[in-house]
């Protein structure tokens, strides 16, 4: 000890500090090295992931995620999807969330977003597209930005430009767009914030007795050898991403399965996000404990894929008047026809029915992402061009050409499905046109070019939608293609609904020239479906023949799927061989014609000695977990509420004497409805459906809005809330 003590007195001042500095850094490195080894032992039994099976070597991504509102008004505005008229939005039962997912390998970016919404149309694409490029110009594009509807039949309709949709939507609502681009790009906004480094594992598992085909009749017009390789007539497979940060802890997960978001049916008239938004509501409570619904920083995304011909009302569809069979080949009825044959989910109403699918739909992801090990690794790509999907030429064989068709729809397309049947006299499965409707459609639009007719058959032509321009067209022609990969997985984002079949020939033909680089990867392709511009239906040539709902909707005729099999399959070659494609022609963004055909806001009115915001019906004292309902007077000015909620149910905290909220409007617990009265008068009632497991205590429900009143000779647009009286909540007999 002396001998090194005199050494160390001997050393020059600057060798002094060298040896300090020295000794500290071995310190320090030590310590790091042992908190590291100890906080990996630690926490290897809490984390999400298990361990990897690849390299964990890998470079990481840079990954992240994002979730934004995206309801719009829940009032006077039409739901997207049954194509009811008098299917107007009024309340909400649950709210509608974008979630954003991007990845960056350090040389190239992708973005995948999943929205609450029937279906991406191609105006909404390009909305979000001309806001992203004024926000970071070049860094997000048509060909890295892929936009996916989860297909709910309860979001809001009105952001087409095309007039058959704008028709069926009272035209084009800017009310409505607005909140849907604002909800996707700044879903976008906080993904791009939000980016770090961290890990993708992916997962596939099958999921039963959650979907049904509801035309199986076309399906068994497929090749007999081709039906054989599968065992069922619907695509059971769910895909599942998992996203982690470097540390494995879960920031987000992606999900993909195939089967139609219409648990809740053409007779509801409240926004909602149905089973797929469902499933993502739970997900997300599961991951983000002691968060309201849309909040924490986990987010789920449950996509939609090739659902055409998939729908979840499992116990099928019977005729309502007399509780027997519809009929097979046409489903219709003896007495009623198509709107009395109707299928039914497995529960007794249509939100249970919901709540039991999203629940299965999540269950399954939930497991698939507990088990997620394979992990994700390699380059990104994206490949997208415009078509010009009238005029496609494909080479059948060695003496074969074949073209698409200009757009048109046909006769069973106004029949409807089991899932809301049309309400006139059209049946599934019509190969003949019906000279009365004829007639008239000839009468109000002009009858279908000869060559459009030959070229659709066997179809007959109900409108021939691609022939009429009047006042814009009244269906798109320039189509979105696009894929884009990350790592060893592949997102095909399709503009429609590809029936099980279609889905599946999509799927083999994008892999096969993805696995012609001759690098062995074990490819996950998986089908987007809904994305970047709406086109209806694609069927297999074989299941056009039928003419059932879905093949009367294939817009571009019966090679539809061979054209999109052809530019699919130049997509994936050219990501395999690292090539580039011509963009080919831009779509249309028409700035003159649209129009909206949406009623402008009255002024409101309440009853004299009251106020906006009043409770008509009082709640009780006590409770025990049921159904709770306060009805307020509020003739309220939806539109400005945007993603507030306008509802919330608080429990008072006796510890600081505040309100703690513990649902708002986004919760699965409360129902929010809204009822247009007379004379510019209106009343809102809000449910809390009380669940079993409430913490018992005092609680209140409050209510917000806005009213719009002319004071003097100026419009203003106040805010207002209105209040229960308190009420208390006491356990339940059953749940002691």
């Amino acid at each position: 000890m002396g001998r090194n003590k005199a050494v160390c007195c001997g050393l020059s001042a600057l060798e002094t500090t060298l040896a300090v500095l020295f000794v500290l850094m071995t310190a320090v490195s030590v310590t790091l090295i042992v908190l590291l080894v100890t906080r990996e032992s630690d926490t290897a039994g809490e984390t999400d992931p298990p361990a990897p099976t690849s390299d964990p070597q890998h470079s990481p991504y840079l990954i992240g995620v994002g979730r934004a509102d995206c309801t719009g008004p829940p009032a006077e505005i039409p739901l997207m999807g049954y194509a009811q008229s008098s299917q107007l939005a009024a309340g909400i039962h649950t709210r509608l969330y974008s979630r954003a997912f991007i990845v960056d390998d350090g040389r190239k970016r992708v973005v995948f977003v999943t929205a609450d919404v029937g279906m991406i149309s191609q105006r909404l694409r390009l909305e979000v597209l001309r806001a992203l490029r004024v926000k970071y110009g070049d860094l997000y594009r048509q060909d890295n930005v892929a936009l996916s509807g989860t297909h709910t039949h309860c979001g809001l309709g009105g952001f087409f430009q095309y007039t058959l949709f704008m028709l069926s939507s009272k035209g084009y609502i800017p009310e409505s767009v607005q909140p849907l681009v604002d909800g996707i790009v700044k879903s976008i906004d906080i993904a791009h914030r939000n980016m770090r480094p961290g890990r993708i594992y992916r997962k596939r598992g099958d999921l039963g007795g959650s979907s049904l085909n509801r035309s199986p009749h076309s399906y068994m017009n497929n090749p007999e050898e081709e039906r054989h390789r599968y065992e069922t007539n619907t695509d059971n497979q769910v895909v599942v991403l998992k996203f982690t940060d470097l540390d494995g802890d879960g920031i987000g997960m992606l999900s993909w399965f195939a089967v139609h978001a219409v648990s809740m049916n053409y007779t509801n008239r409240m926004v909602s996000s149905d089973n797929m938004g469902h499933a993502s509501y739970l997900m997300e409570q599961d991951k983000n404990p002691g968060e309201l619904p849309g909040q924490g920083g986990f987010v789920a995304g449950f996509s939609s894929s090739n659902l055409g011909d998939v729908t979840p009302n499992i116990k099928g569809p019977f005729c309502i008047n007399t509780m027997k069979p519809c009929d097979y080949l046409n489903s219709s009825c003896p007495v009623g026809g198509t709107k009395m044959c109707q299928a039914f989910g497995p529960g007794n109403d249509m939100f249970e029915s919901t709540r039991i699918i999203g629940h299965n739909i999540y269950m399954k992801a939930k497991e698939l992402y507990a088990e997620a090990d394979e992990e994700v690794t390699g380059s990104i790509q994206s490949a997208h061009q415009w078509v010009n999907m009238t005029d496609v030429k494909i080479q059948l064989n060695d003496t074969h050409v074949v073209s698409t068709c200009k757009p048109a729809l046909g006769h069973s397309f106004a029949a409807g499905t089991t899932d809301g049947g049309g309400d006139l006299n059209f049946t599934q499965g019509a190969t003949d046109g019906d000279p009365f409707w004829n007639g008239i459609r000839d009468a109000l639009v002009g009858p279908p070019s000869n060559e459009t007719q030959d070229c659709h058959h066997p179809k007959p032509i109900l409108f021939s939608t691609g022939e009429i321009n009047w006042p814009l067209p009244w269906h798109p022609q320039i189509i979105d293609v696009q894929i884009i990969t990350v790592g060893s997985v592949a997102i095909v984002a399709v503009p429609g609904e590809f029936t099980t079949m279609s889905g599946r020939r999509l799927r083999a033909a994008v892999k096969q020239e993805l696995e012609s680089d001759g690098v062995n990867r074990d490819w996950e392709v998986v089908l987007a479906g809904l994305s970047n511009v709406y086109t209806h239906y694609i069927t297999t040539f074989e299941e056009y023949q039928v003419q059932r709902y879905e093949g009367a909707s294939t817009i571009f005729g019966p090679h539809t799927l061979s054209a999109y099999l052809q530019k699919y399959a130049g997509l994936a070659r050219a990501i395999a061989q690292v090539s580039k494609l011509p963009p080919g022609p831009e779509p249309p963004f028409f700035e003159k014609n649209l129009f909206n055909l949406l009623s402008a806001a009255t002024l409101d009115r309440k009853p004299d000695n009251t106020s906006f915001g009043d409770v008509l019906q009082q709640v009780y004292p006590v409770y025990r977990p049921f159904l709770l309902s306060v009805t307020f007077d509020v003739v309220f000015f939806l539109f400005l509420q945007r993603d507030k909620t306008f509802v919330t149910v608080e429990i008072f905290d006796n510890r600081t004497e505040t309100w703690e909220i513990v649902h708002t409007d986004a919760s699965w617990e409360t129902r929010f409805h809204w009822l247009k009265g007379s004379n510019r008068q209106s009343n809102a009632t809000v449910e809390w459906h009380i669940p079993a497991t409430a913490q018992a205590g005092s609680y209140r429900i409050q209510h917000f809005g806005h009213c719009k009143q002319l004071k003097g000779l100026q419009t203003v647009i106040t805010p207002y809330s209105g209040s229960s009286d308190t009420f208390t909540v006491t356990p339940s007999f059953y749940h002691l």
